[in-house]
């Protein structure tokens, strides 16, 4: 990132980590973050569904969940 940019490799790193920051205030908040070319995170939520421990084969459930979904944009789909 550093030798693309530019930019010292300390000053990469805390680009990087104010973007990945601002990224995680935004989608705590449950919003969606849109960066166009780059794509979309969103916060989408799981239902709860069953599954199977794989030692046992007995069935558990897995709990409902919220996880971070991203969609590309154009820049990487078009490779």
């Amino acid at each position: 990132m550093a030798n693309e940019s530019g930019l010292s490799k300390a000053d990469s790193k805390r680009a990087l980590e104010g973007f990945l920051t601002t990224v995680s205030k935004e989608l705590k908040n449950g919003g969606k973050l849109t960066l166009v070319g780059h794509g979309t995170y969103q916060v989408v939520e799981k239902a709860e569904r069953q599954g199977v421990n794989p030692q046992t084969k007995a069935p558990i459930k897995i709990a409902a969940k919220k996880v971070v979904k991203f969609k590309p944009g154009a820049e990487f789909t078009s490779w």
